[in-house]
């Protein structure tokens, strides 16, 4: 009898422990690349990526299955070609009409600890819920997609594979497009091939990046690391001077203080990666500059005080940096060499229904 009770107790003990991972994907761990002058991946324990956990994220991402009308796939905005952004749009267009601002790409996404310009999303698994049923983006309710997916034997026999008979739900969802976005890894550019003892910078790009992280010229690099740091920003809010509200209250859009409702937040916005800047024109969250040049006529010459402007924005008057012609020419041409042209062309990042 005793030995029996001794028994029952541990399945129940061992039910238990499984029913608290129900949602722990299962199969072949995900090997990420080796990274050279990269800070260490954040580990992610709640949901670790698998091969077949980010491969049934992919097939979700080009689906249009997650959209009302089934037209619309989260690679619709977010285009492999241009570093998954949806260059050269400022604004996507969503099921009903354009956003409300530019869409961001998507890449080395694994070091980031907010998403979305104003920071909304604490986690890649919470950022997927919000597009899905945004009714100005893909206007899907969860319910609705949840049903499709169950309805749908492709994606059933996928599920199951990653995650065993649990019922397909949002959850699941959010947890293998996540594992899809962190595969998402740029390591690849000239400017990784010098790192990697493989390539040189001509003498111009050289003196661009010297000008990049010069604090008495480009002085760029506070917030976007380059020297130092592989990741082309520091994953921050800033208000780089757009406008010249002396009121806070003023701005069309105030950003990062919408999420913490802190007056000296409004007007910021998260700093983007330098990292294949030049693929994803337009720039800025209102995606007001067409072109690079454009961008460094702005630091350059065109930096307006607010009444929040970053501290080291603030700090070069009359307007900006000042640069020559001939620094902003050595600045795009270094700002080139962060163009990585195998990560746009990696078939495991690509459309897996185009065969």
């Amino acid at each position: 009898m005793r030995r029996t009770i001794f028994a029952l107790a541990i399945i129940v003990l061992i039910t238990g422990v499984l029913s608290g991972f129900r949602n722990e994907p299962a199969g072949t761990p995900y090997v990420f690349p080796k990274l050279v002058f990269f800070p260490e991946m954040p580990q992610n324990t709640s949901n670790p990526v698998t091969v077949e956990g980010a491969e049934l994220g992919r097939y979700l991402f080009y689906d249009p299955i997650l959209s009302s009308d089934s037209t619309m796939a989260c690679a619709t905005c977010h285009k492999q070609e241009f570093a998954f952004s949806d260059a050269p749009n400022a604004f996507s267009k969503g099921r009903n009409g354009l956003l409300a601002r530019n869409t961001m790409p998507l890449f080395n996404l694994a070091w980031a600890p907010e998403f979305f310009w104003d920071g909304r999303a604490i986690s890649l698994e919470n950022q997927v819920f919000e597009p899905v049923r945004s009714h100005d983006e893909m206007d899907l309710s969860w319910k609705e997609a949840e049903l499709r997916l169950q309805r749908n034997t492709f994606y059933r026999k996928k599920f199951t594979l990653v995650f065993g008979e649990q019922k397909i739900d949002s959850v699941l969802v959010s947890k293998v497009i996540a594992q899809f976005l962190r595969t998402l890894i740029s390591t690849g550019s000239k400017y990784d091939r010098l790192q990697n003892g493989t390539a040189s910078f001509t003498k111009d790009e050289a003196d661009g990046f010297v000008l990049v992280n010069d604090m008495t010229k480009g002085d760029c690099l506070h917030c976007h690391t380059t020297d130092g740091d592989a990741l082309g920003t520091t994953n921050k809010f800033s208000n780089n001077g757009l406008e010249s509200f002396n009121d806070a209250r003023m701005f069309r859009d105030v950003g990062r203080g919408k999420v913490t409702g802190n007056l000296s937040d409004f007007g910021h916005f998260r700093i983007p990666s330098l990292r294949n800047v030049a693929l994803t024109p337009p720039y800025m969250h209102d995606g007001r500059f067409k072109t690079l040049e454009e961008v460094l006529d702005f630091y350059s010459e065109g930096v307006k005080t607010n009444a929040t402007i970053d501290s080291k924005m603030g700090s070069h008057p009359n307007g900006g940096v000042h640069l020559t012609a001939d620094e902003k020419r050595k600045i795009i041409l270094f700002l080139h060499t962060l163009t990585d042209s195998t990560f746009v062309r990696d078939p495991r990042f690509a459309n897996p229904f185009v065969k």
